[in-house]
């Protein structure tokens, strides 16, 4: 029984400490992160407070300004 129960502790703390599961921003194509890999960047930010690190490729382009 103690066994049992030490088996579900562990898997109850294993089951919070893995990653998975991120939020999805910017038409599903960013994830909401504290902290973008390299080949990501800052667009928008999330309704978590969490940055939407989205590819550059993902990402609208900007237009020269036009007079």
């Amino acid at each position: 029984m103690k066994l049992l129960l030490l088996t579900l502790a562990a898997l109850l703390l294993l089951s919070q400490l893995t990653p998975g599961g991120t939020q999805k921003c910017w038409n599903l194509r960013g994830k909401c992160r504290h902290k973008c890999s390299r080949k990501e960047r800052v667009y928008v930010y999330c309704t978590n407070s969490k940055m939407c690190c989205v590819k550059p490729k993902y990402q609208p382009k900007e237009k020269p300004w036009t007079f």
